[in-house]
């Protein structure tokens, strides 16, 4: 396995066709305030790639842009709703079609209430991951090597989640209900962007 770094951009014809998994770091959890700094991203194979944004970045990236605007390639992620909305929010982009990894998890793993991406990891690929990086700098000028190794973490087991997920949707009937949600997601993202990131629209109160 390596991990490449590269800054602004991704270079053109790294990626293997068909679904990618992508991921993104920010400088917080609020993306009208908190700047989009890295965009992780694989096609299942045994590299991850980190696209890195500097302060005042254009996020121009076309070969970036190009393949998470491809409506032929899937993106996978865990916790689709705020990459999304990272991304829209300083890329100007949608970055689908969606398959969402948490969402499948709380479909399909009802008897837990943990759907974190380490207890995914661990229950159903036996790997154990860190998150000791998960609050850190991403914004600093260099970042460390346990934080790009965390990053590429974060895509590398998507693609082998996705299949297992498939399975048991399929085995719960839950198929159909999951691609709604996932389809149904760009548009929550927007909802957050738009100011109702903490408040439920759909709610009765």
């Amino acid at each position: 396995m390596t991990v490449y770094f590269h800054e602004e951009d991704l270079p053109a014809d790294v990626l293997a066709s068909g679904p990618v998994a992508v991921d993104t770091e920010t400088m917080g959890l609020h993306p009208a305030r908190d700047r989009l700094c890295l965009v992780q991203i694989s096609d299942g194979g045994p590299d991850e790639h980190l696209v890195r944004f500097g302060p005042g970045s254009d996020f121009a990236a076309p070969n970036l842009r190009a393949v998470l605007t491809d409506p032929a390639r899937v993106k996978l992620y865990h916790f689709a709703r705020f990459d999304l909305a990272s991304i829209h929010a300083y890329m100007g982009i949608i970055a689908g079609p969606v398959f969402c990894t948490k969402i499948a998890s709380r479909l399909t793993r009802t008897y837990t209430d943990r759907h974190g991406l380490k207890e995914l990891v661990r229950e159903m690929l036996s790997t154990e991951i860190s998150k000791a990086q998960q609050s850190s700098d991403w914004g600093a000028p260099v970042l460390t090597d346990a934080q790009r190794e965390y990053a590429a973490s974060d895509v590398r087991y998507l693609h082998r989640l996705k299949d297992q997920f498939e399975v048991r949707l399929a085995r719960e009937g839950r198929t159909a209900l999951a691609q709604a949600c996932f389809d149904f997601l760009p548009a929550r993202a927007m909802i957050d962007l738009a100011g109702w990131d903490e408040v439920d629209i759909f709610a009765h109160i």
